[in-house]
């Protein structure tokens, strides 16, 4: 009879050493995380030297967005903004050129219309080189629900944003990019795409989605110059997590936006993929070292309490 025990050594030896060397580099990636925007941070000027002058963004008006864009802007990135509503673009704008003398293009767009909102985009682009695109637009549930208490329309807007939106803009512009051998993509996804989350089930699944449709680009497009990067954060302290008291709050692990995007910024060439703000680096971390059925069963318990939360408050 053959014995196996050593062969079962081995095997268990080296998915060890695999669970070891992953752990390590995740650590790393942590700690590079903190310091790069202390020890790493951009010249001023120096995304412009790298990708160009004009950088655009969606979801502009509000959260991380916005904020994003100002990071842009005081590092000297000209900008188009994009977002569905005009009165909101137009008072970014101000705010912006009050602080920076950088040139900025509005475009009005509802990526709930689909393809017609993109094309919309590229038409009003023209001709202006796009060196950086933040893919940041995005839709989630009012509050954690049932699949089946979401209006399907909502349903379909949520798809809709999240999942085409992203794809066509990639689309859109990614090819302009490799021709001229230079560019950066940032696609914002979430820390959602972990593990499938019962009561934000269709929004965690397209984020989930543009984790692997940014991974995937990143390969095909690795020896073209451009830096495609997978954006996760945790929460953030912004209206779209506006069901919920403890995660609309500012904290050490609740940024606001604007402190999140200083070091999301600061991580655009530097890290292709990462939450984008130290703390949740280690959230990220740590969420990550259970098996999935038990990051589902948390976090389905996590919105089942946020969900409580806000029923409780529309009684008031």
């Amino acid at each position: 009879m053959v014995d196996v025990t050593p062969i079962v050594l081995l095997l268990g030896s080296l998915l060890a050493i695999y669970y070891l060397v992953e752990i390590f580099w995740n650590l790393l990636k942590i700690i590079r995380a903190y310091l790069a925007p202390l020890f790493l941070a951009h010249e001023e000027s120096s995304l412009v030297k790298k990708y160009g002058s004009w950088a655009l963004v969606t979801g502009s008006t509000d959260g991380i967005g916005k904020a994003y864009a100002r990071e842009l802007a005081k590092r000297g990135l000209n900008l188009i903004l994009v977002s569905r509503n005009l009165e909101k673009l137009q008072n970014t704008q101000r705010e912006i050129e009050n602080l920076y003398r950088v040139k900025i293009k509005l475009i009005q767009a509802d990526f709930s219309l689909g393809k017609k909102a993109v094309d919309l985009v590229k038409e009003e682009v023209g001709k202006l080189p796009i060196g950086i695109l933040v893919n940041n637009v995005g839709k989630q549930y009012d509050y954690p629900m049932y699949l089946g208490e979401v209006p399907e329309e909502e349903l379909w807007d949520i798809i809709k944003v999240n999942v085409g939106a992203v794809t066509l803009m990639c689309k859109a512009f990614i090819e302009g990019m490799a021709l001229h051998g230079r560019g950066a993509i940032v696609n914002v996804s979430s820390g959602s795409e972990l593990q499938p989350l019962p009561l934000m089930t269709v929004y965690a699944a397209t984020k989930t989605y543009v984790k692997s449709f940014t991974k995937a680009l990143q390969h095909e497009y690795a020896s073209r110059g451009l830096t495609i990067q997978h954006l996760a954060p945790m929460f953030v302290a912004t209206k779209m997590n506006h069901f919920s008291d403890k995660i609309y709050r500012k904290s050490l692990f609740v940024p606001d936006p604007e402190n999140y995007a200083k070091y999301a910024v600061s991580m655009l060439g530097v890290l292709d993929d990462t939450t984008g703000y130290w703390a949740h680096g280690i959230q990220t971390f740590f969420t990550k070292l259970p098996p999935e059925a038990i990051r589902t069963y948390i976090g389905g318990y996590m919105n089942s309490l946020f969900r409580e939360e806000y029923m409780q408050a529309l009684k008031r």
